[in-house]
């Protein structure tokens, strides 16, 4: 059967199964096999919602359908861009996110933390939350959603990510508390504190970064790559968080396969490493008074 003698959303859906694992296709921005990519992919195309009934795959497309839903195949299939950038949404902890290739696909295992509110870790309900890093702003908004009155700041280097943020805050209605900032680290965020500062940096080493699926080549780069062992930004935020933290405050760090330069570079500082339920690994948290403690240590690193 080729492209051109499917008639069905079911139809749609089998055949590109079958050419997702034809092609060497990658997932891992929102999915982890073929079958829920392409459900995704061709749901999403047809502006229908992934958990619709199957009763509907078996509805027939219009000519205008197939066209479009032919054209985002082919690029999945043949350039290799992800499904969210193709349908300009993705999804993370429950919520919707306009992404584009300024910014990441949602993925980060912190959405489990979110959701159990950073217990026992986390002493007291939140004030002040900074999403350093931001990109889409996923990570603040859903902390935005489980906090519902605490300011949330919204920070990256990127002017093009914080455009995006900014529109996923507004997405959500949002405005009155959640805010963006164009900072590189903490510079632009002189004397501010925060109760919890939650970061998915850059933290790709140059090895990992040159052996990525093709995937990740639509991304941006200064979103995944950052130093030989992937710490350059993540040393920094330790040398200085101490200084943007009150004094019960914590702080949420994602370094993934870095986790083992973390581990080397800093083994006497005693981290603390979650397990997810749901996936994922190499994110580790450090409290205010942790953060003081090893302070001289973290600075003392910084031209490693």
């Amino acid at each position: 059967m080729t492209i051109h003698n499917l008639v069905t959303l079911r139809d749609y859906i089998r055949w590109a199964v079958t050419r997702f694992h034809q092609s060497d296709v990658f997932f891992g921005h929102g999915t982890d096999n073929a079958f829920d990519e392409a459900r995704l992919l061709v749901l999403g195309a047809l502006s229908l919602p992934f958990t619709i009934s199957d009763s509907y795959l078996d509805c027939r497309l219009e000519e205008d359908e197939h066209t479009h839903l032919r054209s985002l195949l082919a690029q999945r299939i043949e350039q290799h861009i992800p499904t969210a950038y193709l349908l300009g949404e993705a999804w993370y902890a429950g919520m919707s996110f306009v992404v584009d290739e300024r910014v990441l696909v949602p993925r980060s295992p912190i959405a489990e933390l979110i959701a159990q509110r950073f217990t026992p870790w986390l002493a007291h309900t939140p004030e002040r939350i900074l999403d350093l890093c931001t990109g889409s702003g996923c990570i603040g908004i859903v902390c935005a959603e489980e906090f519902p009155d605490a300011e949330i700041v919204l920070s990256d280097l990127s002017f093009d990510a914080l455009e995006v943020a900014n529109i996923n805050i507004e997405r959500h209605g949002l405005e009155e508390r959640v805010y963006t900032v164009q900072s590189d680290g903490f510079n632009g965020l002189p004397n501010q504190k925060f109760d919890l500062i939650v970061s998915n940096p850059p933290y790709v080493d140059a090895e990992d970064f040159l052996e990525m699926p093709e995937e990740f080549k639509h991304e941006p780069s200064m979103a995944l790559e950052c130093g030989a062992d992937g710490l350059d930004l993540v040393r920094r935020m330790l040398a200085e968080a101490a200084d943007h933290l009150t004094q019960e405050g914590l702080l949420v760090v994602e370094v993934g396969n870095s986790e083992v330069h973390v581990k080397a570079l800093y083994p006497d500082v005693d981290f603390i490493w979650f397990e997810f339920n749901e996936g994922g690994h190499g994110v580790f948290a450090l409290t205010a008074a942790q953060c003081r403690q090893h302070q001289e240590l973290f600075q003392s690193h910084l031209n490693y």
